[in-house]
């Protein structure tokens, strides 16, 4: 466990600048969305040194939403318009090299569809001198608590799903996972296990981002809710957390994308082949459960099958080389 401070003196202001922070939002076609974040942004007091949005390649008004909002955000905006949609991994590895080549000392990365709330970089500064990879808690879209997966059975590869929600007085909990809607990390993290990969496209990437960060320093979810999500999502209450309804894309890429991920253990020598085929096998029972009681079909299950078919061949390319650190 790294020391609460190299000096019992020292406190959080002392060791957190808000300049040295740059917001990295992903955006694709909902500049409606985006709109509010970026109102959210102009509200927070303090706050960052920049905000980058990498939008990709969205076809609605969302440059002449961040046009519109340069003057009003109080802080200076980086936009990049990509030529094609990469997205959320690509969007988040073009937005943390953004950030990271401005200099940025810390990247707290987000999507389109949460706020951030007035004091949320304040909260996250405050655990800054302690540690290098935060999660801050979110609120959802009616206003409860948001209950995120924040380990991971490594040998499984899958989130635990009823890991405890409660937090003691110490206010944090070791995590060993990630999530790129509101991930908090340094730049010294970055540089050494390089950019998200955004090979995966969607799914996956950030939970391994994060389980990669774990790996090199302590990474803990805090008890400071800092973020409130705005877009409904279709959910199946389960009690202590919900089940989101998905789409025939997330199940090609929740299936294929673990392919991704053996390639990172194998690098990594974590791999174990049968339990790592347990953790796809439930990953798989998991859709079918999203279909049955959050979506209430039966059709889909030909993505979840395609994703398992080119995850094979991704699984049995001897060139795939992980993402390489950065140059400090």
């Amino acid at each position: 466990m790294p020391p609460a401070s190299d000096s019992p003196a020292m406190t959080p202001a002392e060791h957190f600048s808000p300049a040295s922070a740059t917001i990295a939002v992903v955006t694709y076609n909902r500049s409606g969305l985006l709109t509010r974040l970026l109102e959210s942004i102009a509200r927070m007091d303090p706050k960052p040194g920049h905000v980058v949005i990498v939008d990709n390649a969205s076809t609605d008004d969302t440059a002449d939403v961040v046009e519109a909002h340069r003057d009003l955000v109080g802080t200076e905006i980086v936009y990049r318009r990509l030529d094609t949609n990469t997205g959320g991994s690509g969007g988040f590895s073009e937005g943390t090299r953004i950030a990271y080549e401005l200099g940025s000392e810390w990247i707290w990365l987000m999507d389109d569809d949460v706020e951030v709330l007035p004091d949320g970089l304040a909260k996250m500064g405050k655990w800054a001198p302690r540690f290098k990879s935060i999660q801050g808690r979110r609120y959802d879209y009616d206003g409860s608590e948001f209950y995120w997966q924040y380990r991971i059975a490594e040998p499984l590869g899958i989130p635990i799903p009823f890991a405890p929600s409660g937090f003691d007085a110490s206010g944090y909990k070791e995590m060993n996972s990630g999530c790129f809607e509101g991930m908090f990390i340094h730049r010294d993290i970055v540089q050494q296990i390089g950019l998200p990969d955004p090979r995966f496209f969607i799914y996956w990437d950030d939970q391994t981002y994060g389980w990669l960060a774990s790996r090199l320093t302590t990474s803990v979810i805090v008890d400071e809710f800092v973020l409130r999500r705005t877009r409904e999502i279709k959910q199946w209450d389960m009690g202590i957390r919900h089940m989101n309804a998905s789409s025939d894309a997330y199940r090609y890429y929740i299936m294929r994308n673990r392919a991704y991920i053996k390639h990172y253990y194998r690098t990594l020598g974590v791999y174990n082949p049968i339990l790592f085929g347990l953790g796809t096998a439930l990953t798989f029972a998991k859709e079918l459960v999203r279909l049955l009681f959050v979506e209430r079909k039966v059709r889909g299950t030909s993505n979840l099958f395609r994703g398992l078919r080119d995850g094979g061949r991704i699984s049995r390319d001897a060139l795939w080389r992980p993402m390489t650190p950065l140059e400090a």
